[in-house]
């Protein structure tokens, strides 16, 4: 949050005229999820109300056919001689009927606020607005303005021309961000178009007075720039859309009145929950750590109970013998293991060697058949 005692005000021509206090409320802490919150139950407070026809799906006559006939018991219409006759109607499931709960023009459409959650998320925006990294994380091209808050004398409440006030921005080098407003008017996406909101832009730089005496005539045609007077500050202008960090350009007089505003015989400006909100430095710190008990020992952890099916060891432990038999068992395996290679080669020598004797046999079976039949020329005992 700014913490500096003294502000630079500004002339008209961009030179440094004097200084002043700055306002205790920009001290205030930062609260963004209030902020966000009275944000948005805020705006729901200037909706139109809006509802269907209460006739809307029920312009026909149509009753029921009752049970026994195989169909669904919602309302028909009546008649014949059309295919509408017969028709479902009135339900949200029907062609042509109303809607599920047709909305009413009695909602519950506003939303109330407590008064100092209002106050609170207002010195937040201020406050806000005085860190120049957050007005510049919220968009605003700020780069050419010499300091935040930018405040400016108080012939800028008498400015009466717009020609006047764009050179007066450009001078403390806010015109780009009037600029960068400007140039990001676009068509509205959606029917939002063709129910008078038909362009969209990005917000400008905020203007805050003391007293009217022609800066709203000035001001008010420039794209992105809005106007507020000190009195009547608005969190829908100094955090649109629940981002704290509008660039505000103040006159010398709406900057002197906040103190006037908030404070000692004005409104409450809220403290902060903390004042050094480094927790670790907190902890860690000599007067904190010389109170403190010293840390215990943690106690030894158990190993985990072993499976006596899995392990030996654990097996061991409930019955020794077992134990030997399942080593005497491992170590037989192990043995078969090992002996494995020669016994595949013996049985490979023993194929091998029948191998060769079964081709000598399979020769003379060759030249024996070759020999022609016994009985070829007769048969005849002698």
């Amino acid at each position: 949050m700014a913490a500096r005692p003294l502000v630079t005000v500004f002339s008209l021509s961009g030179e440094k005229s004097g200084e002043t206090t700055l306002p205790a409320v920009m001290t205030a802490p930062l609260r963004s999820d209030i902020v966000q919150f009275v944000h948005t139950n805020m705006n729901k407070n200037h909706r139109q109300a809006y509802a269907v026809n209460i006739r809307a799906g029920k312009q026909v006559v149509a009753s029921s056919w009752g049970t026994g006939r195989a169909v669904a018991r919602i309302p028909r219409v009546g008649g014949g001689g059309t295919s509408r006759s017969g028709q479902g109607a009135f339900g949200n499931m029907c062609r042509g009927g109303r809607m599920f709960a047709p909305t009413k023009t009695w909602r519950k459409w506003h939303k109330k606020i407590n008064t100092s959650q209002k106050r609170y998320a207002v010195s937040s925006a201020l406050a806000a607005s005085a860190v120049p990294a957050l007005v510049m994380a919220r968009g605003h091209s700020i780069d050419e303005v010499p300091e935040v808050p930018l405040v400016l004398e108080n012939a800028v409440e008498s400015t009466k021309k717009t020609s006047v006030a764009k050179d007066v921005l450009a001078a403390v080098g806010a015109l780009d961000d009037v600029s960068k407003a400007g140039g990001s008017k676009k068509i509205r996406a959606g029917k939002g178009k063709m129910r008078g909101r038909r362009y969209t832009m990005r917000r400008g730089p905020l203007i805050v007075y003391k007293s009217n005496d022609g800066v709203e005539q000035a001001f008010r045609n420039m794209p992105g720039v809005e106007l507020c007077c000190v009195d009547r500050l608005n969190l829908l202008q100094l955090a649109p859309g629940g981002h704290m960090g509008r660039f505000c350009i103040w006159s010398q007089a709406a900057l002197e009145e906040l103190d006037t505003i908030y404070g000692e015989n004005g409104k409450r400006i809220p403290a902060a929950p903390m004042t050094n909100a480094d927790l670790a430095r907190i902890i860690n710190s000599d007067e904190i750590q010389s109170v403190l008990n010293a840390a215990k020992e943690t106690t030894r952890p158990y190993a985990p109970k072993a499976n006596p099916l899995r392990s030996i060891t654990a097996l061991e432990k409930l019955d020794p013998y077992a134990a030997e038999k399942r080593r005497v068992a491992q170590r037989a395996e192990a043995a078969r293991a090992a002996n494995k290679e020669e016994l595949l080669k013996k049985k490979r020598a023993k194929r091998t060697a029948k191998k060769a004797f079964k081709a000598q046999g399979k020769k003379f079976y060759a030249e024996a058949s070759a020999q022609g039949t016994v009985c070829e020329n007769g048969f005849t005992l002698e």
